[in-house]
């Protein structure tokens, strides 16, 4: 069979014949004879001449294929040369793992429309390893010409190096040196983020990130590293940080199969709430149920209802549940999310053990501020936030797949409102009156500078002892020594404590001084032996140091401003 062909004068083509295999086994699957390194890594044209294009006829057919040789087909363009084609696979499947190494591809410049992203020259060097004794690389973090690369027991910079001239309008370069990445240098210190790039947060030159290995919190700025949890937050950080772990654990929630199910569907209640509302949707599980042998397949959430007393929950499974029981399995571990405060210029640290939807209790995270202008760590929040951050002048925390400002004064009496709550979260601080440490003392009152609205909630001493009460005996042994501690009743704030007697109206808590609210102090300790004048017949209480806790109150405008400038205790020196 013969074909007249019309190309133009100055194309070049390769006139290829394909012919179909004749082995059914291999559903007539073309070839292409002469090419013995093919043969089926190259394309497989479709044959015969009906619809479907699948060539199952018993008489063999052959078609011919023109190949361009020429790129585009333009006049005098580049010809594709004899030898290896783009088609050609590269059977070496061999891999190597570069945990703690970086890869780069070649140059982008889009003002010339140079675009070399998605070559990966394995003819240049294009790789940069850091100290695989440090650990996997974690966080990469572009500053000016550094490049920033934590691992998870190091901390190193790397000058990014382009030393490239693009020339001409069509994207010609010309480089001086292929290294992209320069010489790593480490920075001083045996810091890394180990295993929590969530931790990492930044504002101006200071990068802020934790080290759980070292149960530090650290601050990389001009300076070097600087270990920021030492400023008398060492041993919070050190249980905090050793709480969460690196590990997946397991988690199991009891469920009860509900209604008939569908196919596909099948519809499960949860024994008891236990925060279940929260499981993000879409999240991949394990469900086994509870007979015997158990039964385990995947399946997926796809929706939860948690408008009744127990959440309801649709998951995507076939599986059929013996006694209706069964269990619902996550994999949590915890995190350290980190994030810059730029309403407070303050770097806010979550330590959660893990996620919202296993628990939002208070003993499950710790979230606190740390505030370059007192160096110190000034604040705990009672938020449990997945992201924090902030964007030009706002500060925002990621809830649930949801977004929330905070800060925002906006609304009349909407401060202490966390997360779509109705009403105020208290606010509170306390305090420790020290003064004279190695002297026994009497506080008597407490006063405070601010606004209305401020209560005491407990104003204790220091804990004391007492001889025990069974005495040592032949060979020294002691009895347990009895502890005490000097507690005041809760001190009203200037509203709640108002009330009237005869048509004269008395404080029972804080009363106004010259613009200063002041308190007398009632005893509420418990008599030890020998005490003759106890408890409330006592005014103030006594020790070496106290503890105050003050916080607003629930009546005095809910959601308003309250400011607290400073609090105060009048002492006098204990006479016995």
């Amino acid at each position: 069979m013969s074909a007249i062909i019309e190309v133009k004068y100055f194309n070049s083509f390769w006139l290829k014949k394909a012919v179909p295999s004749t082995t059914p086994a291999n559903n007539f699957i073309p070839v292409w004879p002469g090419l013995p390194w093919n043969p089926s890594e190259y394309p497989a044209f479709p044959f015969g001449d009906s619809a479907a294009m699948v060539f199952n006829s018993a008489t063999p057919k052959c078609h011919w294929y023109l190949e361009e040789a020429r790129i585009k087909g333009g006049y005098n363009n580049t010809n594709v040369a004899f030898g290896v084609r783009a088609y050609t696979v590269d059977k070496n499947v061999d891999k190597r793992g570069m945990s703690s190494g970086l890869i780069f591809s070649g140059l982008y410049n889009s003002k010339t429309g140079y675009n070399r992203t998605n070559v990966f020259s394995i003819g240049e060097n294009i790789t940069k390893e850091a100290n695989p004794a440090a650990g996997t690389i974690q966080k990469l973090y572009a500053e000016d010409s550094n490049l920033l690369i934590f691992q998870e027991n190091k901390v190193n910079k790397a000058l990014i190096n382009k030393n490239t001239i693009y020339s001409g309008d069509q994207g010609a370069a010309e480089t001086s040196s292929i290294s992209v990445i320069g010489q790593i240098v480490p920075y001083l210190g045996e810091y890394g983020i180990s295993k929590n790039p969530e931790s990492f947060a930044i504002y101006g030159y200071r990068k802020y990130f934790t080290d759980k290995n070292r149960s530090a919190v650290l601050r990389l700025s001009r300076d070097g590293i600087t270990e920021i949890s030492s400023y008398g937050m060492r041993d919070y950080f050190r249980d905090s940080l050793a709480a969460i772990s690196d590990e997946w654990e397991r988690q199991v929630f009891e469920w009860t199969a509900i209604g008939a199910p569908a196919t596909g569907v099948t519809i499960f209640q949860f024994s008891t709430d236990d925060n279940c509302c929260d499981i993000p949707l879409g999240a991949a599980i394990e469900f086994f149920n509870a007979g015997a042998p158990p039964t385990t397949t995947s399946a997926t959430l796809v929706d939860l209802d948690c408008s009744g007393l127990y959440p309801v929950a649709t998951i995507s499974t076939d599986l059929v549940l013996e006694n209706k029981k069964g269990y619902f399995v996550v994999y949590t571990k915890g995190k350290a999310t980190g994030g810059w405060d730029i309403h407070n210029q303050n770097y806010v640290l979550s330590i959660q053990k893990n996620p919202r939807f296993i628990s939002t209790a208070s003993s499950s995270f710790n979230t606190s501020s740390f505030d370059e202008s007192v160096n110190g760590w000034t604040s705990f929040y009672s938020y449990k936030p997945e992201f924090v951050g902030s964007l030009k002048n706002k500060f925002y925390s990621l809830i649930e797949s949801e977004i929330y400002e905070h800060y925002d004064i906006t609304t009349v009496n909407n401060r202490g409102k966390f997360y779509g709550a109705t009403t105020s979260a208290e606010s509170s601080i306390t305090f420790i009156f020290n003064p004279n440490p190695s002297v026994t003392k009497n506080f008597n009152t407490v006063s405070y500078e601010g606004s209305n609205g401020w209560q005491v909630d407990y104003f204790k001493s220091d804990v004391q002892q007492t001889d025990p009460d069974i005495p040592f005996t032949t060979p020294y042994t002691y009895g347990n020594a009895n502890e005490y501690q000097d507690v005041t009743n809760s001190v009203k704030s200037y509203n709640e404590g108002e009330y009237q007697d005869g048509g004269i109206t008395y404080y029972a808590g804080f009363n106004r001084k010259e613009n200063r609210y002041v308190a007398r102090l009632v005893s509420a300790s418990v008599a030890r032996p020998g005490e003759v004048i106890f408890g409330s017949q006592v005014s103030g209480i006594k020790g070496y140091f106290s503890t105050v806790k003050v916080s607003t109150d629930t009546t005095t405008q809910p959601g308003g401003l309250k400011e607290l400038f400073a609090v105060a205790s009048n002492y006098v020196i204990s006479s016995y």
